[in-house]
């Protein structure tokens, strides 16, 4: 299979599971990224039974609002039942690492208000050890020369992601060279920098449900 077909599998799975776990009428926070893309084509095909959507980009609410899906706004949800994500990297701790689509910030926020965090994602993306994939950190444009120099105090090798302004306005440190071992305590420690507004380390709210897609079918694994 190829990688197009594998993400298009997952996105099938994740459709099932919202339809078989979300209430009529619930909110559905839904990611960003290539896998999140084939997801929100899938629940087209369940739009009327959602109540609505909440989005992690603006480009995820354009796909959305494409299909007809009602969007809404964070600020107006009380409750959140599921949020379907990608991830860049996951680990056996199901700790990821996010943000290669730029949308880190907003995919935290949602995530955090969501009671179930679904993954989805191919196996390429399941590794012992994070790291491989640079980690990303969105900084205040004026940070960040300051935030960099604190990463690579921490190990790291940070390259500005060029061309690139985040929904919110910022900059994009990607983190090179590092191995993760505590996945948790990485992302505190960063987030501690003056400057960053969030790194793509999701440890201390990672994922609940992990939906992987593998040649042999999808395979689900909870934390």
């Amino acid at each position: 299979m190829t990688q197009d077909e594998l993400k298009q599998a997952v996105a099938r799975a994740a459709r099932d599971y919202v339809a078989d776990r979300l209430p009529v009428g619930a909110i559905l926070g839904v990611g960003t990224g290539s896998t999140a893309n084939f997801f929100i084509d899938q629940i087209a095909t369940i739009k009327d039974r959602l109540g609505g959507t909440v989005a992690s980009s603006e480009a995820t609410a354009q796909r959305l609002a494409g299909h007809g899906i009602r969007v809404l706004d964070l600020n107006d949800v009380d409750a959140m039942g599921i949020y379907v994500d990608g991830a860049d990297e996951i680990d056996a701790g199901m700790a990821m690492i996010k943000g290669g689509g730029g949308a880190l910030t907003r995919e935290k926020i949602v995530a955090a208000v969501a009671d179930t965090f679904v993954c989805i994602c191919d196996a390429s993306k399941r590794v012992p050890v994070m790291g491989r994939f640079p980690l990303p950190v969105e900084v205040i444009p004026m940070s960040r020369a300051y935030v960099a120099r604190e990463l690579i105090r921490l190990g790291g090798k940070p390259v500005l992601r060029e061309g690139v302004v985040t929904d919110n306005g910022n900059l994009i440190l990607d983190v090179h060279g590092l191995s993760i071992t505590d996945p948790a305590g990485l992302e505190s420690r960063i987030n501690e920098i003056v400057g960053v507004v969030t790194n793509g380390l999701f440890a201390r709210r990672g994922a609940d449900v992990l939906l992987l897609a593998t040649p042999d079918g999808v395979q689900t694994f909870k934390r």
